[in-house]
């Protein structure tokens, strides 16, 4: 399928990169394409804006609706560089089939991404720590009240230039450990990258900040007992024999950065687990000096330490609330690929002509 391009006539004078925060602003062009009877066609890069819609429109009453967050970084040399977009699409068609949308042609939207963003190469920002956020996204579009699967669906990608996720930097963050509410379970959408996901998780965000806490831990939403993921982040521990995070068991979003920290680590040379983590083993363990460093990993943060993490009425200090040295170099070597600092040895990135 062709790619036709409507160029935006009135184009927006570029944020200050030194002020740019996390999805404030957005690029002059979108991508745009259509699902109906006919399946998806007409993929269109049109001028940012708004999209008309019925108020009877499925997405807002019974809530079919994906997205994807990626990058596209600037290298040193001036070259724009996408980390891992086919794993960002195998992942966008796997939520797709969990909520009964009719799965995209990744190949096509891997082509259609690399169009938009090369027209848009002059929005990637080239400031240290600044990158251009990319956010693919499917929603239900039938005019109809009913519960059921829609038949007509947009898909669409719009792109912002951001700064570092945290406005602090890279300062290690105390996070709240949740065992009252509960996000997903095995047999739901935990696994899916999906709206609904997010707005379970709002009302435990809001009182984890309540109580000083930047973050929430969740726990699985059966026994109450064993870790899962951080409300935009997986999770990893390292203890003094192996690194630890949750096991995919289909209520955790299976991460790219976590896919790529854990082969990382292992190609390090770390011993690597994924499995079962009660929240009793991490405070038994912190408790006899085994438990050495906690961090977060997302598209968003990229890597995000752990200071502190507490639950109810206990509360335990990580590596003296000091980023630790592995976290430390993780966050190096990954950006460094990212950006094209440092060599990449796995074929992650794919440049942008």
């Amino acid at each position: 399928m062709a790619i036709e391009i409507e160029r935006c006539k009135n184009p927006k004078a570029k944020p200050d990169a030194a002020t740019l925060g996390f999805g404030r602003y957005f690029t002059d062009h979108m991508l745009v394409m259509e699902h109906d009877e006919d399946g998806w066609h007409d993929a269109k890069i049109v001028p940012y804006g708004p999209f008309a819609m019925e108020p009877s429109s499925m997405v807002i009453h019974y809530g079919q609706s994906v997205f994807e967050g990626m990058k596209a970084y600037r290298t040193p040399e001036g070259k724009i560089n996408l980390f891992r977009p086919e794993e960002n699409f195998k992942r966008i068609n796997l939520s797709c089939e969990r909520l009964c949308i009719p799965k995209v042609d990744e190949k096509y939207l891997l082509e259609t991404l690399i169009e938009l963003v090369s027209l848009e190469k002059d929005w990637v920002p080239d400031a240290p720590d600044t990158s251009l956020y990319i956010r693919p996204f499917i929603f239900a579009n039938d005019p109809f009240i009913g519960v059921k699967a829609s038949t007509r669906y947009i898909y669409c990608v719009i792109l912002s230039p951001v700064g570092a996720y945290y406005a602090e930097g890279l300062k290690p963050v105390k996070i709240y450990v949740e065992d009252e509410y509960v996000r997903a379970v095995k047999g739901g959408m935990g696994f899916t990258k999906t709206a609904g996901n997010y707005a379970a998780s709002l009302l435990a965000g809001e009182i984890a900040h309540q109580k000083g806490y930047s973050q929430v831990l969740w726990l699985d939403g059966i026994t109450h007992k064993n870790v899962e993921e951080v409300g935009s982040m997986n999770i990893f521990f390292k203890f003094k024999d192996e690194l630890v995070t949750p096991a995919l068991n289909g209520s955790i979003l299976g991460g790219i950065t976590r896919k790529s920290i854990v082969e990382l680590a292992r190609h390090m040379g770390l011993t690597v687990n994924e499995r079962t983590l009660p929240i009793e083993e991490v405070f038994e363990r912190h408790a006899k000096g085994e438990l050495e460093e906690v961090f977060g990993s997302g598209t968003a943060a990229v890597v995000s330490p752990v200071s502190e993490l507490k639950m109810n009425d206990r509360a335990i200090t990580i590596n003296n609330g000091e980023m630790g040295e592995l976290t430390g170099k993780l966050y190096d070597t990954l950006t460094g690929i990212q950006w094209g600092k440092i060599e990449d040895p796995f074929g992650w990135t794919m440049e942008v002509k």
